[in-house]
């Protein structure tokens, strides 16, 4: 029977995680799957230490180098009308494949969907990954991922299935000097691609020092502010539009500078600290919130992430009468 979904795991050097990601994906109660396990050149012996008769897994070895070398390998040969990432130190839920699968067939105007997410780590989880986790289960529907792609990527990687023509329309995941899977998302996005989530958590999403977002540059901060103002640059901001970035501090400079590196033009900056009101960054004027009320055609960027701030900023446009997506969006 041709598997109507193909799981691919790039892994390299997946260590004691590996074995239970398998089980997950080989334990899905969606049993109509196969799983290719691309193995990144590790140098561990986990992979040979998989124990399995299971003929739904298949064993591969990456053409190239890098986890979107190892993803497309799988692809190149992957049987299935669906495709589902997966990371090899993580685990899915046993439902994980059947409440997406169903989620899509629901809703065939979307060309992928994620997954809500249980972040989880040996020592504990701290506050800042509680909150991202929050706002990753809270951005659900077509529009609020849409309206906040450029905060973060509202995509877990490892919960993403795809329609097969999505993947073969994008060319499968890039090898950018920003995230991958980030690069992948935004580019689905600039193609008017709707993506979604279904209700209720679909994977246990391990935190732990070795994982790539961990030790990879890539994934610096400053990589996916640059990604962000990227595909901001070349789409959602209209040429010739100079917006205004609320927040002169290191992340408002930093959007500045990546945006004069696109060839756009910001025409000032917008803060609420007394001592930066009124003078200057980057040559530009600092005004306060309040100047918003007599410029009624500025185009917001904002670019501040100190906690709290995204709210008390929307409370503030939305107060005005403004809309989100439309005359401002967040970077943070």
């Amino acid at each position: 029977m041709k598997p109507l979904v193909t799981v691919i795991m790039p892994v390299r050097d997946g260590g004691v995680f590996l074995a239970e990601a398998v089980d997950s994906i080989l334990g899905q109660s969606h049993g109509q799957l196969e799983l290719l396990l691309v193995d990144d050149h590790s140098s561990d012996g986990a992979v040979g230490q998989i124990e399995s008769h299971d003929p739904r897994l298949r064993l591969l070895v990456n053409r190239g180098t890098g986890v979107s070398a190892a993803f497309n390998t799988g692809l190149a040969v992957a049987s299935g009308h669906y495709i589902a990432r997966m990371d090899a130190d993580d685990i899915a839920l046993p439902e994980r494949l059947s409440r997406q699968v169903a989620y899509l067939e629901n809703h065939p105007e979307l060309a992928l969907c994620g997954g809500c997410v249980e972040i989880f780590a040996a020592a504990g989880v701290a506050g800042g990954n509680r909150r991202y986790q929050d706002w990753l289960n809270g951005c659900r529907s077509p529009d609020e991922i849409r309206r906040e792609i450029f905060i973060e990527s509202p995509i877990p990687n490892p919960t993403a299935l795809f329609r097969r023509d999505t993947l073969e329309a994008l060319g499968g995941y890039a090898d950018p000097q920003w995230p991958e899977d980030y690069d992948l998302f935004l580019r689905a996005d600039a193609r008017g691609m709707r993506m979604g989530k279904p209700k209720g958590t679909v994977l246990r999403w391990r935190e732990h020092e070795h994982r790539l977002t961990r030790t990879d540059g890539r994934y610096d901060l400053k990589r996916f502010q640059a990604a962000k103002v990227h595909y901001l640059a070349q789409g959602r901001l209209r040429q010739g539009v100079r917006p205004v970035i609320w927040g002169a501090g290191p992340t408002g400079r930093l959007t500045h500078d990546l945006l004069e590196a696109e060839g756009r033009a910001v025409r000032g900056f917008i803060d609420v600290h007394p001592r930066r009101i009124g003078g200057e960054k980057r040559g530009l004027p600092v005004w306060s919130a309040e100047w918003l009320r007599e410029q009624p055609d500025a185009f917001v960027l904002a670019a501040v992430g100190a906690a709290g701030a995204r709210d008390r900023i929307r409370s503030h446009l939305s107060a005005l009468g403004r809309v989100e997506g439309e005359d401002h969006l967040f970077l943070a």
